[in-house]
């Protein structure tokens, strides 16, 4: 099954497709990275971290609690020499931009640098490679999120595929078809943090699994006659 399916589309022409995407604001339990640095004094801005700044490297998911600030339930952290600040409903530009004030009384020429860590997302269902993916990125699309997953198996309902996305008051639950090109404009075709795509199996593989199981239990119940025929 193709997605997207739109005969608008076409290979000579560019078709512009306007989305909706929405800058993710913190919420406790996430894990963002806060690094300080000045040019002019490298020394003293080392007291700002929780490590030396030693420059961009890979962090493995194991350690994010090490190398991140944890937003408690009243949406804080505690950071070296600053103290502690209120992050909760603030993007992440507005995060760098506070604390940069406030990193500024102390420090000349300071930059921060601020980086969300637990962006995970979780596909599970009719995929190649179901589980969790950290995305080492401000933002992911579907499907994006699909292509980690090793994209969908033959036996994959690309016409209904459930999105839950938690919200402070509870969780969303959305179904998103794939073959309508409409997804390109719609609010959840960039994913949020913590987001779980589940794919549904097509009703005729549904189906066949049953038939097969019933075939089964049919042949081992015709055997096990056999046997009790052939003992008496």
């Amino acid at each position: 099954m193709i997605y997207l399916q739109d005969e608008s589309f076409s290979g000579q022409r560019a078709k512009l497709v306007q989305n909706q995407k929405k800058p993710y604001r913190i919420q406790p339990n996430d894990i963002i990275s806060v690094k300080v640095k000045s040019a002019s004094n490298t020394e003293l801005s080392d007291i700002f971290n929780v490590s030396p700044y030693m420059g961009p490297v890979f962090i493995a998911p194991g350690n994010l609690y090490l190398e991140g600030y944890s937003v408690n339930d009243e949406g804080q952290i505690t950071l070296p020499v600053i103290g502690t600040v209120t992050v909760k409903g603030l993007t992440l530009e507005e995060v760098q931009q506070m604390i940069q004030g406030n990193a500024q009384q102390y420090l000349n020429n300071a930059t921060v640098i601020v980086k969300l860590l637990s962006f995970k997302i979780t596909v599970l269902g009719e995929v190649k490679n179901p589980g969790y993916h950290y995305v080492f990125n401000n933002q992911v699309t579907i499907l994006e999120a699909l292509g980690l997953a090793g994209d969908l198996t033959q036996f994959g309902n690309r016409k209904n595929i459930k999105l839950i996305r938690q919200h402070p008051e509870g969780n969303q639950v959305v179904l998103v078809d794939l073959t309508d090109p409409k997804i390109l404009q719609s609010e959840y075709f960039y994913l949020m943090p913590n987001d779980v795509l589940y794919v549904e199996p097509l009703k005729a593989t549904v189906k066949r699994t049953n038939l097969d199981l019933l075939s089964l239990l049919f042949s081992a119940a015709t055997t096990t006659i056999l046997i009790l025929s052939y003992i008496e």
